[in-house]
């Protein structure tokens, strides 16, 4: 029973890995050709859940093939530092930026794929949410667990992604983007600082 789980735990995690990337992919490129921080920072969040990602499937695959809990958790918890170290910074750009392009007046255009990607984003990660904290109790892992709280801000990132876009292309309103990215420094800074504390 808990093999079958934890070889379904992988295969959750490979799916949900491949997700990032395409969101990563479609956001990042999104945004650069939008001019929209919010798009940028929407896939660079992508890409750091894709290590998240990776790193969860070489640990579950460890614990499937018997290694030690001692060398699995030393690798999870230096990884989640470094991690939560670019989510920090990842938050100090975005505002940055988004400070800017308030007081220059900075106007991002309306982007489709952006929008469809953040839509199609909130209805994929209540899945990956579910299925992550059950395979997660099952197997008694607190990092599959914890995994499951990055869909939890991405779905929220994708949320306040989809409302900056939306008040700007419906309502021309220049500053939706900005003031949303800096909203959504909160979710990603929360999420560092979580990952460089070790919680």
């Amino acid at each position: 029973m808990e093999n079958n789980t934890l070889s379904k735990s992988i295969n959750i995690e490979y799916l949900s890995t491949l997700w990032m990337l395409i969101e990563f992919v479609v956001a990042l490129y999104s945004g650069i050709m939008a001019k929209s921080i919010l798009l940028i920072a929407f896939g660079l969040d992508s890409f750091l859940e894709i290590i998240s990602g990776v790193i969860l499937i070489w640990r579950l695959k460890k614990e499937a093939n018997g290694a030690k809990n001692e060398t699995i958790e030393k690798a999870e918890k230096i990884t989640s530092k470094l991690v939560g170290v670019i989510l920090i910074l990842l938050s100090i750009y975005v505002t940055i930026t988004s400070l800017l392009n308030l007081f220059g007046h900075g106007l991002a255009d309306d982007s489709l794929s952006g929008i469809i990607i953040a839509i199609l984003s909130l209805l994929i990660m209540p899945f990956f949410i579910i299925k992550k904290r059950h395979y997660g109790k099952i197997l008694k892992s607190g990092a599959l667990i914890e995994d499951s709280y990055c869909n939890v801000t991405c779905a929220y990132i994708a949320g306040t992604v989809l409302i900056g876009m939306i008040l700007n292309a419906l309502f021309g309103l220049w500053w939706a983007d900005s003031v949303a990215a800096l909203v959504l420094v909160y979710f990603i800074f929360t999420e560092g600082l979580e990952g460089v504390k070790g919680e």
